[in-house]
């Protein structure tokens, strides 16, 4: 017999100061595990693109960025 659990999928999107906010944040969330079980948050960072020094790359996501909202 195999038992599949139910898996709920998603994420949140929140601004925040700092990544001990975060973890503030993430220790009110709901378990994803149930009640009284062990269960995992992951917390990642958004980054912008003026997040980035000058180069290359960026100035070509900047140019593609302009193009793609060209098309809308």
């Amino acid at each position: 017999m195999v038992l599949l659990p139910k898996v709920i999928a998603g994420y949140w999107v929140i601004q925040v100061k700092s990544r001990e906010e975060a973890i503030e944040w993430a220790k009110r969330a709901p378990n994803p595990a149930g009640e009284g079980k062990e269960g995992e948050i992951e917390i990642r960072q958004f980054f912008e693109l003026e997040d980035f020094g000058p180069s290359e790359a960026v100035d070509r996501a900047r140019e593609m960025g302009k193009e793609l909202s060209k098309k809308k």
